[in-house]
């Protein structure tokens, strides 16, 4: 059977990669004997699959093929039929019920524990064994294994070998020299076992035939491990004066190690001394300087100032870590603030008293240079004191209280000092503007140096300046309640009651244009040389956030009258971030006066001649605009653009009150009206005004006034002549509108181009419209005799049969033409010339532009007489008395006899 067993699994499982694990001879029962064997196999891949293969012999052949297989899995019962007697027979219940019947009741037990054993492996299905005697199964479990007999049968299952194909040649060849080895297998075994006892024996002889041998052996060994004691003792006694050396070798390590520290510790100690030496130390001549250093001297000055920087720098140093736990530290330490307030004190006393002189000993007044009309140069003081600056620096950033004590002494001193400067620097420029010195004071008499009263006329005209806007509409808005009494006090050029344009000299106007403008061009420059030296003197260039308290606003009145528009000082040190904003406020307390009386010499201007307001807008409009453009921020540009706010409403009001002026003209009743007063004033303002506006910035403005005038101009035109009761209403506007033509076409002024037009237009209807109805009335008759003519026809009568109308038939006409023989005719032109020539004035010299178109209006009527007669009168023969030659003769007679 092992023979069989074993040429399966060569020829029909081995290349199936399967493994045989149970075989049982059998046949199927109750049918003719055809024997197969009944296989168990495992495959040697994962997952493990169990078949049950039936095999049979080929019937043509010694080899066995695969006839059918089913999967463990799917047999259900395994039914042995008897369970106490030995019965060959057994059942396997798959999709149907097989019968078989085993060659021997062994082989078909051993068979059916091979199943139980691969459903415990690896099914663990409940399969159920019917008559199978539990000893059986439990014989499949070996003793001393747990009820799981899953590791006995991998066990069991492993120790199958596959012999090799030497192995098998040598069976084979055993198997051959033995003619029962196949059929008597137990006497083939017995046979084996004999000839295996015999070699043994064999074996056993020949050891024990080795004994000496293995004596010589053992001695060698015995003679080896002696001289291994022998070395081991020399080892250890090596190994003792090695360890002796190893301990002086880590006595000289620790050592050596010990020098180094100490080494480093040192060099670190002398870094640090170094350091200290080097940083905090300060020189003999240093601290000689410091504290007794000449200050007046510029080698003395140059000595403080390395001193100075010398000992910041020492305060300012880094130290380490421990070093302020060092009694010489903290001695140097206490020394550099010793010295710093030392220096600091004596730095401050002696700029203290320097601005103090300085603010004392400049009072010299005007009155030297009032030919000149010039400011004081501190170009000097400001040279002096900028050798200070960097100990100001220093200063500033060692003593922040001193510092800025020194800020407000500075601005304190030169606020007495400018402010004296400037008030007689205007006091001069006002008696300029006035005329002579004995002259001025007269005008002077009433304006002490603090609360004149031109002063308060100037304030209550214009209030505390605002911010410029470019809008006219909202200039005038700024207009206060004193206008009324201002404009009653103050004379103009066009005021009928004072002095007109003719009273007025050029050259006065031309010296109060040079004095403001050399007014304006003495405060700029210092203005900008202060603030210069201020940002140069108090560091004040760079960008910090901290608002020294030298440049607290105020918020009191200034001389009394004008108050500040500097919000509080809380409100600025939340508002301003930069030291520009800083510059700006200590300008502001410096100069604070310039503004108040900039706007008292304006309104001295204006009061003088309102005209004066034109040159005034453009010089401050430029000086503003040159201000702006190098910075819009700076105090100089803020405070001439609040001033120019004042010059804009004075402007503002000149033009105002000329137009009050035209509604207020009062013309005569008994005389002709000829040009109107306003209308002629209105032509010398252009004049004027182009002259001064030349390439102005301003130029705006002025277009604005002008539209506002001409307006004003036409409108109050028209209403003289409405009002007129001597001269007829189309001769005012006739006259008027041809001289506001004339004029604006010889001044091109392109803004009032659409006025010009106008006036043309208004000129010439009204021309027309005189020229008609004056003709009217020489032939006045047959003017009426015509009317009726015209009003038949239109009524439907036909031209030819108005002759059969009573009255208007040809005796008619003939009556009424007899009426105005050619006498007649040149008799009423001349009276009509007469009454033209009064209507008329002299200036505008119309009379014989008026005349030529009565000239042609009254030969366009003839026509249109002569044309009625020939269409309504036909074949009568019926013509005027008078012809068109006779006419041209008459109106040219008539205007070479006057």
């Amino acid at each position: 059977m092992t023979a069989i067993k074993h040429a399966l699994q060569r020829d029909i499982f081995t290349p199936n990669d399967e493994r045989l694990l149970g075989i049982v001879n059998v046949c199927k029962a109750g049918k003719k004997k055809k024997n197969c064997f009944l296989c168990a196999t495992v495959t040697t891949e994962r997952p493990v699959q169990v078949k049950v293969v039936k095999v049979k012999k080929s019937d043509k052949g010694d080899f066995y093929k695969r006839q059918q297989t089913w999967e463990l899995r799917d047999l259900t019962v395994v039914d042995a039929k008897d369970a106490s007697k030995e019965n060959p027979e057994f059942d396997l219940h798959f999709e149907k019920v097989y019968k078989w019947l085993a060659s021997s009741t062994a082989e078909k037990n051993s068979f059916i524990s091979c199943i139980w054993k691969l459903n415990q492996r690896y099914l663990r299905k409940k399969l159920e064994f019917v008559n199978v005697s539990s000893q059986l199964l439990e014989e499949s479990v070996p003793s001393g294994e747990s009820q799981s007999v899953a590791g006995g049968d991998e066990d069991a299952l492993e120790e199958y070998q596959e012999l090799s194909a030497r192995e098998e040649q040598d069976i084979e060849g055993m198997m051959e020299m033995c003619e029962y080895a196949v059929s008597n297998a137990e006497a083939f075994a017995e046979k084996l076992f004999k000839e295996l006892q015999v070699l043994d024996g064999a074996n056993i002889q020949s050891i024990m035939a080795s004994e000496k041998q293995v004596n010589i052996l053992m001695k060698l060994l015995d003679d080896a491990l002696a001289e291994v004691d022998t070395i081991e003792g020399k080892l250890s006694s090596y190994e003792e004066m090695l360890q002796s050396v190893k301990d002086q070798m880590d006595q000289i390590s620790q050592s050596n190690r010990l020098i180094q520290i100490s080494s480093t510790n040192n060099g670190k100690l002398l870094d640090e001394i170094q350091f200290l030496v080097n940083y905090m130390d300060l020189s003999k001549g240093h601290i000689r300087a410091l504290q007794e250093g000449d200050l007046t001297s510029p080698r003395g000055i140059e000595a403080c100032i390395s001193a100075s920087e010398a000992l910041l720098q020492c305060m300012n140093v880094a130290l380490r870590p421990g070093h302020d736990q060092l009694a010489a530290v903290t001695q140097q330490q206490k020394l550099f603030s010793e010295l710093r307030d030392t220096f600091a004190r004596r730095l401050t006393n002696h700029l203290n008293n320097v601005f103090v002189h300085q603010g004392h000993d400049q009072s010299s007044t005007l009155s030297q240079n009032s030919a000149e009309l010039t400011l004081p140069k501190h170009s000097p003081l400001h040279r002096d004191l900028l050798r200070y600056a960097k100990l100001m620096e220093w200063l500033k950033n060692t003593q922040r209280e001193k510092y800025e004590g020194l800020s407000r002494t500075y601005v304190d001193y030169m606020n007495r000092l400018y402010e004296r400067e400037i008030k007689d620097f205007f006091e001069v420029a006002k008696i300029k503007m006035a005329g002579t010195s004995k002259e001025a004071k007269g005008k002077f008499a009433t304006l002490p140096r603090k609360e004149s009263a031109l002063k308060q006329e100037t304030e209550s005209l214009h209030g505390s300046s605002g911010k410029l806007t470019g809008s006219t509409s909202s200039l005038n808005k700024l207009t206060v309640q004193g206008s009324n009494s201002r404009r009653s006090q103050s004379s103009s050029l066009l005021d009928m009651g004072n002095m007109s344009a003719s009273d007025l000299d050029v050259a006065d106007r031309t010296k109060f244009d040079k004095i403001f403008e050399q007014v304006l061009s003495e405060l700029e420059p210092l203005c900008l040389a202060e603030q210069d030296f201020i940002s140069k003197f108090f560091k004040l260039q760079q960008h910090q956030t901290v608002l020294p308290p030298l440049a607290q606003p105020e918020t009191e009145e200034t001389d009394g009258s004008i108050p500040s528009r500097m919000p509080p000082q809380a409100d600025h040190r939340h508002s301003l971030s930069s030291e520009k904003d800083m510059v700006r406020l200590m300008m502001n307390k410096i100069f604070q006066s310039i503004e108040p009386e900039l706007n008292s010499l304006i309104a001295l201007g204006d009061k003088i001649d309102s005209f004066h307001s034109l040159y005034m807008l453009v010089k401050m409009s430029h000086h503003v605009w040159t201000a702006e453009n190098v910075d819009p921020a700076s105090f100089l540009s803020t405070t001439l653009g609040n001033v120019l706010v004042t010059v804009k409403r004075n402007f503002d009001k000149c033009i105002s009150g000329q137009i009050k002026q035209m509604e207020e003209v009062k013309i005569s009743k008994k005389s002709k009206v000829g040009i109107l007063p306003f209308v002629t004033r209105f032509e010398e303002f252009p004049e004027l005004a182009e002259t001064i506006f030349r390439n102005a910035e301003r130029r705006g403005d002025l277009d604005k006034a002008y539209v506002k005038l001409i307006r004003a101009v036409f409108m109050n035109v028209e209403k003289v002549a409405n009002e007129s009761q001597k001269t007829p209403r189309d001769v005012v506007m006739m006259e008027n509108f041809h001289h506001i033509f004339s004029t604006l076409s010889r001044l091109k002024i392109s803004c009032l181009d659409t006025e010009r037009r106008e006036a043309k237009h208004k000129y010439t209807d009204h021309l027309q419209s005189y020229v008609i109805n004056s003709l009217g009335q020489p032939l006045e008759k047959l003017n009426h005799f015509f009317e009726g003519v015209e009003s038949r026809v239109a009524l439907g009568v036909r031209e030819e049969e108005v002759s059969y109308h009573l009255a208007f038939n040809k005796q008619e006409l003939r009556k009424v033409i007899k009426e105005y023989p050619g006498k007649e005719v040149k008799k009423g032109l001349d009276n009509l010339y007469k009454k033209v020539d009064k209507h008329l004035c002299e200036e505008e010299s119309l009379l014989q532009v008026v005349w030529h178109s009565m000239q042609d209006e009254f030969i366009r009527q003839y026509k249109h007489f002569e044309g009625l007669i020939g269409r309504c009168y036909p074949g009568s023969g019926i013509t005027m008395e008078f012809t068109i030659q006779d006419i041209l003769e008459y109106f040219s007679s008539i205007a070479q006899s006057h």
